[in-house]
């Protein structure tokens, strides 16, 4: 893993139950001491904030240990899969700061081996080949309340089940004509262990072994067994795969592999206002409510890369919310804050105007300019300044003027007066308006013994307010995005367009200082007054684009707290 330094001096905190787990497996010399975990997504989509909890883990615990970690995909359905996929997978696990080194798999890479290993359950009595129909199996299987009964195929012999799965092999059936299943218990409470199915027939070429194989096995029947192939010590998976781990050991036991791995399960990242199914994130792609899996406002962690969330800011997330057993909401708050404590420090500060209001100062020279020093960051002396030019005509935000401002508005109004940051006091003398009645247009004088940094006035004011000097201002296009549903858990929704948020984008015209016509993309910048940004991919010289990262305050705090205590009690 990369850029660790900036923890290292945290005061050591408890370990969590995994970690507390590992411990003692290392501290009894169990697995001969080793840690191996693996990270093994499925390459079916992107993936998403509640993955990069599990890589957090499952890289870090090796890392912590001296151990090492497998990036395995798991490349069993090639009827959703795609090198795409694959290629953004990897991409994004570098992007948080985790190295695999030569530890790349496949769960295709052990199709062999995992047919040997089917064919080892058929001659032991252990699976068998159905020719029950899905529809069938699923009625054979019974309930939860009523056991399930034997598939009239159950008893074949293995000398007739080797020559059938042989025949699955050869390409001789149909999809789902025949399937391969375990011979387990159809009675078993737990109805993972009702005779799963092993492995299934598709027609379908595979990314990686092309048309080798028409026959691929399940998720359950693939994971355990590679985990065995590569010597995983500890298999971490979220909650939801707690009642398959009776298979994943009984398969492990059947098929005899040596130091078996264990599987633990944690719970889920659970993020609020937010889904993380990867079947409901591709239909808003295909569906065309959001522009591509790294649209800002999804939660994949290709989304957040391009809006200009830092990969520690990712990291320090995961470590906040820790690793429990129990399923709960997290607010996004706490993501949002994560993200904001790290980019105040390391975000240099720029002017920006978001909804221009001219201003014209009357008593400034008309064919003169100045330039004023900037602090790029208000704390860290060493990240230097710059000059901002200022001139008679300026942009202010729109709602820094008010014409009926109330008393405890320290801003610009009608015979008042405030700070121009890092130049002069400013007085408002005129109000311009059109034949609607809208302001269009300031008319203000500037007291120039208050240049900021002369120490020659003793003039004060009460607010500050920023600004670009219209000569030299840079237009921009800035994404406002927001949270992309309007209900703390959008996925119990049947319908997700009900849902979702009007204001989730909002695209507005704006004016920069000249120094951010050259914004290296990616590179966060803090706006004044206004938030967390960051120059897009799309962005040019000719015409800059950034994003909103984050803003400076979390406005939902309040709405969001109730929604998420609601949702958790």
């Amino acid at each position: 893993m990369n850029d660790t330094s900036e923890h290292s001096e945290r005061p050591a905190e408890p370990l969590d139950f995994i970690r507390q787990i590992i411990a003692s497996d290392i501290a009894s010399n169990k697995h001969g001491g080793k840690v191996v975990t693996r990270f093994p997504p499925e390459p079916n989509g992107y993936l998403h904030v509640g993955h990069a909890k599990s890589i957090c883990l499952n890289f870090g615990v090796a890392a912590e240990t001296g151990g090492q970690t497998y990036l395995r995909f798991d490349d069993t359905n090639p009827t959703r899969e795609s090198e795409e996929y694959v290629r953004a997978i990897m991409t994004d696990v570098r992007w948080l700061g985790f190295d695999w080194e030569q530890r790349l798999t496949h769960a295709s890479d052990y199709f062999e081996q995992l047919y040997d290993a089917a064919v080892t359950l058929i001659k032991k009595g252990r699976a068998y080949v159905d020719s029950l129909n899905a529809d069938e199996i699923r009625a054979y299987r019974g309930s939860l309340t009523e056991s399930g009964k034997d598939s009239p195929y159950r008893e074949r012999t293995a000398e007739e089940n080797l020559a059938l799965f042989a025949d699955m092999r050869a390409g001789k059936y149909k999809d789902g004509e025949l399937v391969l299943r375990a011979k387990i218990d159809m009675a078993s409470p737990n109805m993972n262990m009702r005779d799963p199915t092993l492995y299934r027939i598709r027609h379908v070429a595979h990314q990686r072994t092309g048309d080798d194989w028409c026959l691929y096995p399940m998720y359950d029947f693939a994971h355990g067994l590679s985990d065995a192939f590569e010597g995983i010590t500890h298999s971490l998976c979220t909650l939801e795969f707690e009642d398959h781990r009776p298979l994943y050991d009984w398969l492990l036991e059947q098929v005899d592999t040596d130091d078996r791995p264990q599987q633990i399960e944690f719970s889920r990242l659970n993020l609020a206002y937010t889904i993380t199914s990867k079947r409901k994130l591709k239909q808003l792609v295909d569906d065309g409510v959001v522009n591509g899996w790294d649209d800002p406002r999804m939660p994949t962690i290709a989304a957040m890369r391009r809006r200009g969330y830092p990969p520690a800011a990712l990291r320090e997330f995961c470590r906040r919310i820790g690793i429990t057993k129990k399923d709960n909401l997290i607010e996004m708050g706490v993501l949002e804050s994560s993200v904001r404590d790290l980019l105040n420090e390391q975000a240099p500060r720029r002017m920006v105007v978001l909804d221009p209001l001219k201003v014209v100062i009357t008593n400034y020279p008309d064919d003169e300019s100045e330039d004023m020093e900037a602090s790029n960051h208000p704390q860290n002396e060493s990240m230097g300044a710059r000059t901002l030019p200022f001139g008679r005509t300026l942009y202010i935000e729109r709602d820094d003027f008010m014409e009926d401002a109330p008393r405890k508005f320290f801003r610009l109004k009608p015979g008042g007066a405030v700070r121009l940051r890092y130049a002069y006091v400013i007085d408002c003398v005129d109000v311009i308006k059109d034949a609607a009645g809208n302001v269009t247009e300031l008319h203000c004088t500037y007291d120039k013994d208050t240049r900021s940094g002369s120490g020659t006035s003793q003039r004060k004011v009460k607010g500050t307010i920023h600004w670009v000097s219209a000569a030299h201002a840079i237009a921009a296009t800035v994404n406002l995005y927001d949270r992309l549903f309007t209900e703390a858990e959008p996925a119990r929704s049947e319908d997700l367009s009900t849902v979702l948020n009007p204001d989730s984008l909002r695209v507005v015209c704006a004016v920069t200082e000249p120094s951010l016509q050259a914004a290296e993309v990616g590179a966060p910048y803090q706006f004044e007054r206004l938030g967390y940004f960051t120059a897009d991919q799309d962005s040019t010289a000719e015409r800059p684009v950034f994003n909103r990262i984050v803003t400076l305050r979390d406005s939902w705090a309040k709405i969001e707290k109730m929604a998420v205590e609601k949702v958790n009690a």
